[in-house]
């Protein structure tokens, strides 16, 4: 008799347990956490000091190489040396293309974008400017219209129309014209010189005291950035931003709906031909920041890291589709190394450039569903 009641007992202690009942002995099972772990202060300095400073110190750095290259064809117009300044030009084009996929911070708040990459070119104003005006120096210019200085005045100046070819004798160049594009380097270095102390001494020119961009990055705990969670999301933004814009832009809209309806006057970088190098930097740009690795640096912390610990088959598939967009905007070119701006009117070309846009939307695709969407996973 006793052992039933006891049996009974027990089945009714259980039966409560199941309907809501408690027992301050019974043991509590705690919910397996959610999300994934991961500790994100190294890949936040490792992509803030070597992949973004860095990147623009050396704009700033081959910047000055330019200013210098187009001093030197001022006072000495020879050919070798206009083909330096070209070269020169190219080189510091690559910092440029490969810092947009972190284009935020000063770059935006000072209005350096414009200032050096504003497109498309006033053809008719420089023109103006040229046919009217006896000399220039820096800082008459710097009060011009951002969309006659820049990159692209300086491209327009040192490779010609790009209708024909893409090379310029130094006949072509009137003395006016080189020095107008020696007042622009000079102005361009200004502009990428304000940016690196930006980011290296202080956010705000105005204001010595404010802190270096590169510091509220590295705290992630003031006014721009409150957390982690914020730093990695601009980063993770700042890579679907270009992939955006290479293919839906600047590959998408010069292209057209079919051969019909191309636009070459949409083709940034077409005087100098430099189109597919500028989709390729800009692409090697996110995968620098997804890797983490800058110039060759290897065994760094980058977003893929991040993914990593979310997911380890989406961190290597997306590497892979960074990999293949790379590759199929090189393929552009075909074995004819056509331009681009000759490639979109090309029907083999036409096939080569659809075939990269298709990798563009499905890298772009994967890192807003794939990528972005774990930092609502990530426990800091």
């Amino acid at each position: 008799m006793l052992k039933k009641s006891l049996l009974a007992l027990a089945l009714s202690s259980v039966f409560l347990t199941g309907c809501g009942g408690s027992s301050s002995n019974e043991t509590v099972v705690e919910p397996e956490p959610k999300g994934f772990a991961f500790e994100a202060t190294e890949m936040i300095t490792n992509l803030t000091n070597d992949v973004i400073v860095a990147g623009y110190k050396n704009l700033n750095d081959e910047a000055a190489v330019f200013l210098l290259a187009t001093q030197t064809l001022v006072n000495t117009p020879t050919e070798d040396n206009l083909a330096l300044a070209q070269k020169a030009w190219k080189d510091v084009r690559v910092h440029w293309e490969q810092g947009e996929s972190h284009i935020f911070g000063p770059v935006d708040a000072l209005s350096i974008d414009p200032h050096l990459d504003t497109w498309p070119l006033n053809t008719s104003d420089l023109q103006d400017l040229l046919d009217t005006q006896s000399g220039f120096n820096a800082t008459e210019l710097k009060a011009f219209n951002d969309d006659v200085q820049g990159f692209h005045t300086m491209e327009f100046l040192l490779f010609g129309d790009g209708v024909a070819d893409n090379e310029k004798a130094i006949g072509e160049m009137t003395a006016l014209e080189r020095e107008y594009l020696s007042a622009t380097a000079e102005v361009f270095k200004s502009h990428t010189q304000t940016l690196f102390d930006a980011w290296t001494v202080a956010n705000d020119p105005n204001d010595a005291n404010s802190p270096a961009y590169k510091d509220l990055l590295l705290s992630a705990d003031n006014a721009v950035y409150s957390s982690q969670l914020g730093v990695v999301e601009e980063l993770i933004n700042g890579m679907i931003g270009i992939v955006d814009e290479v293919g839906n832009g600047k590959i998408a809209e010069p292209f057209g709906s079919s051969i019909d309806n191309i636009d070459t006057t949409k083709v940034e970088s077409q005087y100098s031909w430099n189109s597919l190098a500028d989709f390729t930097d800009n692409i090697q740009g996110v995968q620098n920041v997804y890797r983490g690795e800058f110039l060759g640096q290897a065994d760094k912390t980058g977003i893929i890291d991040f993914v990593t610990a979310a997911d380890t088959a989406i961190a290597t598939r997306v590497d892979t589709e960074i990999v293949d967009a790379i590759a199929a905007i090189k393929a552009i070119a075909g074995d004819n190394n056509l331009p681009f701006r000759q490639a979109i009117n090309d029907a083999d070309g036409r096939i080569r450039i659809q075939t990269a846009i298709d990798t563009l939307t499905t890298l772009q695709a994967s890192l807003e569903n794939d990528v972005l969407t774990q930092l609502k996973e990530w426990q800091q």
